[in-house]
């Protein structure tokens, strides 16, 4: 029948004949990556799109190198409407019948379709055409759409794998080509994408087409384009740099009305453009750049190349805004334009090395920021972000910065500290060990090497081992901290030998009290140490650590030295050091610079988790640190304090001793600062008075400061005419005023907040309105503000943060479980299955008792076949709640 076949067809005779090695439609679904013998060369993408609409009109051609015989081809797509799908041979060259395939849908949940040819085809190289229309997604995904003060837009977010929403195709990083894109959208709407605009042409009535220059290679996850009635805001065109020859097309993109706040984001881009090609030595990659305030977002932001999209309240700035904000703005605009090199221009393979994207971007924002703004001190942000991912890292469950990915949960799950904060210190460990000249040498050799196209991490390392004249054992040292989980624990010991001072190490993996791992771990671990060398001097000595354990010797030391086994804080383990040595070495935190101030602080943290030191320990580090110029610093033990509150102090009098406890240290320096913003003051300061407002006023109800927050809330509450005068609050403590003057006015206040909530715009009072209802202490209230998350009212993405917002406070997290499971399928309907690794999170942060985490295992597991990535999330939270339950019953044992 098959030769009958292609006698009646003999255009098609390369297309048709098959042989016995042919691949078989039979062959298993393809669970995690498609096989290699299909490759997609370049795609043509052509959309038709109204936002006002439920649905659009796509078509996708796609050019396939098939390298062996096959009956059929595997493919991605997911909730499309195929109407027709064929297959051209290019040697035909336009002549004879295309051949008609079978589009089926072979695992729906994951989105993996298959195309059925009907016959064997040879190897060769053909165009498969499909004709679809899908929905517009209504849970961020994909090409989705957004109402928004009466408007409505369509965007995409297509990373990780929401590409197959919008277009059927290869949707894996590894497959990399050139798109080509146009979009038929209404006339009066704008039509934008990754690429400059090259024709726009009337197609019928009422509508225009508009065509985009063909992209460089690009995987799926970075096709970016949108629709609807945006602003576009022009400013100059980033100026010429030696290493771009010509000016680069600089635009702002946001919902109509709104674009004239994006220009303070627009004005820090150039400088930091310029900072990330003098790095690299390779200029910006791509045509232009558009910076993109989306109405509602999933993410915090995404990199796309050319057309960079971020959660409103990041871009969108005025004098007005939160100090916060205008940090993280441009914190996050140098993360997501760092990734224009590492992400887009270099592409990890495969998403098991997702960390080359994401803790590069982030160890990258941290240097630029550091260069362009070292008021906003990201040295210390890296610090405190390591330590968060060493949190994580010290549970059994926790992920490997390179984690098998096996399946669509294994994905979505990376997104996590562990591949960001956990990847980004080790990569500053490495370069404080090689030296940032030799680092960044390597950095620029792997860009040059592997740019627009996919690389690995032996890639990576062997670029840097390579730039440090380093061998087999660097490499395997930098591959300890990559191929296995878990923080390694320096057990610290100073001891003399042959009349030196000396270091004595031994090395095991951190677990905390109650945790069922095996600390039979070791990694090879560069080893800074700072020490004592007499009245006021420091000396540092380093050694990479490959073996179980080893000794430093530190040269000038005397007999009692003290010691600090984490220079610079440059290093991702912990260390533990004898009571009488940490007292000594507590004596000396004027001889610490910051950084490391906030590795003792860790210390002390790690050691009280470990069972080695008690809360009195705590408290008494707390006071050392307190009175810290910085904010991060002086701050640094506030969550362990605010754990001892809530969970180790059982009595009034326990907690009385607590409160005056931080009366002594930090309400001084809160009245010192006031309530208001000083002009000129440094973000030390505004951080520190927002931290402290939230202290005294949420968690241990000073009367005093809430006095002082209520009279600003009562202030915005008059404003009139049912509007709130946000003007009259201090825009830095804004969620606090609100949230307390909510708990004190009660039903007035939360009607107020919920009328506002339904029609405001600007993105930061919004967050500030979702604090308040968040923590919310009346039951009834408080239902009510859950029950309105989950109304239209309430963006997607927002509607996370407010049911979050509660699990710090006891009256609140202990109504959450039992409205989180009642209202479990409107949750899921409303944020997506996709988003299953965070949903036991959601209902269970916070939960402290074995019971908790016995119930939170009962409700989910027989749902976890339905929710993508719940699974790693379930495990975490179980483990999470499983490990306080055992601290606090070995703290509290303790008092």
């Amino acid at each position: 029948m098959r030769r009958f076949a292609c006698l009646l067809a003999p255009s098609l005779l390369a297309l048709c004949c098959g042989t016995a090695l042919a691949q078989s439609s039979g062959e298993p679904v393809p669970n995690g990556r498609l096989p290699a013998w299909a490759v997609p060369e370049r795609y043509s993408l052509s959309f038709k799109i109204d936002p006002d609409q439920t649905e659009f009109s796509g078509r996708t051609s796609i050019r396939v190198q098939l390298k062996q015989a096959s009956d059929h081809l595997w493919l991605h797509g997911k909730e499309l409407k195929v109407s027709k799908v064929t297959i051209t041979p290019a040697k035909s060259k336009g002549k004879g019948k295309p051949l008609t395939a079978r589009y089926v849908e072979a695992d729906a949940q994951a989105g993996v379709v298959r195309l059925d040819f009907g016959r064997t085809l040879q190897p060769q190289t053909f165009t498969v055409d499909i004709v679809y229309s899908a929905p517009l997604n209504q849970q961020l995904q994909g090409l989705y759409q957004v109402k928004y003060q009466g408007q409505s837009y369509a965007m995409t977010q297509m990373e990780p794998i929401s590409a197959r929403y919008a277009f059927p195709g290869f949707d894996e990083p590894a497959f990399k080509t050139p798109f080509d894109l146009s979009l038929t959208v209404p006339t009066d709407d704008q039509a934008l994408a990754n690429t400059i605009a090259t024709s726009t042409k009337p197609a019928g009535k009422g509508w225009k087409t508009v065509t985009f220059a063909p992209t460089v290679p690009l995987p799926t996850y970075l096709v970016a384009y949108a629709a609807g009635p945006w602003d576009v805001v022009d400013v100059p065109a980033m100026p010429v740099t030696p290493q771009r020859p010509n000016a680069t097309p600089l635009r702002g993109i946001a919902a109509k009305g709104q674009g004239p706040r994006i220009t303070p984001a627009l004005d820090q881009t150039p400088a930091i453009i310029a900072a990330l090609e003098d790095y690299y030595a390779f200029g910006y990659p791509f045509d232009k750049l558009d910076l993109v305030a989306a109405p509602d977002f999933s993410a915090g932001a995404m990199e796309n190349p050319g057309f960079v999209t971020f959660r409103d309240w990041l871009l969108l700035l005025d004098k007005e805004s939160p100090a916060e904000n205008v940090q993280r703005s441009f914190n996050t605009n140098a993360h997501e334009l760092a990734h224009q090199w590492t992400g887009d221009a270099v592409t990890m393979e495969w998403w098991d090395d997702l960390w080359l994207n994401e803790a590069f971007a982030t160890w990258m924002q941290q240097k630029i920021t550091m260069q362009l703004h070292p008021e906003y001190r990201a040295n210390l942000d890296r610090i405190t972000g390591a330590q968060h991912a060493m949190d994580n890292d010290s549970l059994v469950s926790a992920r490997k910065i390179r984690q098998p990915i096996t399946g669509n949960g294994d994905i979505e799950t990376a997104f996590d500290g562990i591949t960001y904060q956990k990847g980004a210190a080790v990569l500053a460990m490495f370069e404080a060990f090689v030296g940032e000249d030799v680092f960044r040498e390597g950095m620029r050799a792997y860009i040059a090497k592997h740019k627009f196209g996919s690389a690995t991490a032996d890639d990576l390392v062997d670029a840097i081992a390579e730039a440090a004249g380093k061998g087999e054992d660097f490499k395997a040292a930098f591959r300890s901290f990559l191929n296995q989980p878990g923080v390694p624990y320096l057990q610290t010991q100073v001891a003399r030998e042959g009349g030196k001072t000396v270091v004595k190490l031994q090395q095991q993996r951190y677990l905390p009290l109650g945790s069922t791992g095996s600390t039979a771990q070791q990694w090879g671990v560069p080893v800074c140490v700072k020490y004592g060398k007499g009245k006021n001097q420091v000396g540092t000595a380093c050694q990479m650590l490959e073996d179980g354990s080893g000794s430093i010797v530190l040269e000038g030391a005397g007999k009692n030295t003290w010691v600090f086994p984490n220079a610079r804080g440059a290093g991702y383990y912990r260390f533990s050091l004898p009571k009488k040595q940490l007292a000594a070495l507590g004596k000396q935190i004027g001889q610490l610079d910051e950084n490391e101030q906030l590795a003792y602080a860790d210390a002390i943290d790690a050691a009280y988790r470990h069972g080695d030191a008690d809360s009195d320990a705590v408290l008494a580090a707390l006071k050392q640190l307190a009175p810290s110029a910085s904010a991060d610093v002086s701050t640094a033990l506030l969550d362990r304090f605010v754990w001892i509150w809530r969970y180790q102090a059982a009595t009034e009098a326990q907690r009385g001793a607590l409160r005056k406890v931080a009366e002594q240290a930090y309400l001084p320096r809160l009245q010192q600062l006031g309530y208001t913003r000083r002009s000129g003051e440094s973000i030390d300061d505004t951080t520190l008075r927002a931290s402290l407002a939230g202290l005294f006023a949420l968690r241990l109800q000073n009367a005093q400061v809430r006095k002082a927050l209520l009279a600003q809330g009562d202030a915005v509450l008059a404003g009139g005419n049912g509007a709130l005068d946000f003007s009259k609050a201090n825009p830095d403590l804004l969620g606090t005023v609100l949230a307390v003057t909510a708990q004190e006015r009660g039903a007035p206040a939360v009607q107020a907040l919920i009328g506002a909530l339904r029609t405001h715009a600007d993105p930061a009072q919004r967050n500030a309105m979702i604090t308040a209802l968040g923590t919310l202490q009346d039951p009834a209230l408080l239902k009510q503000a859950r029950d309105f998350a989950l109304t239209d009212a309430i963006k997607v993405g927002e509607m996370k943060g407010l049911l979050s917002r509660g699990h710090s406070y006891e009256a609140s997290h202990d109504s959450m479980w039992a409205w989180f499971t009642a209202n479990f399928d409107r949750i899921v309907q409303r944020s997506g299955s996709f988003d299953g690794g965070g949903l036991p999170g959601m209902g269970a942060t916070g939960s402290c008792s074995v019971e908790d985490a016995d119930r939170l295992d009962a409700f989910f597991k027989p749902r976890l076949a339905k929710l993508s990535g719940a699974d790693r999330g379930l495990a975490q939270t179980g483990e999470t709640i499983r490990l306080c339950a055992a601290l606090k019953q070995a703290q509290t044992a303790k008092r």
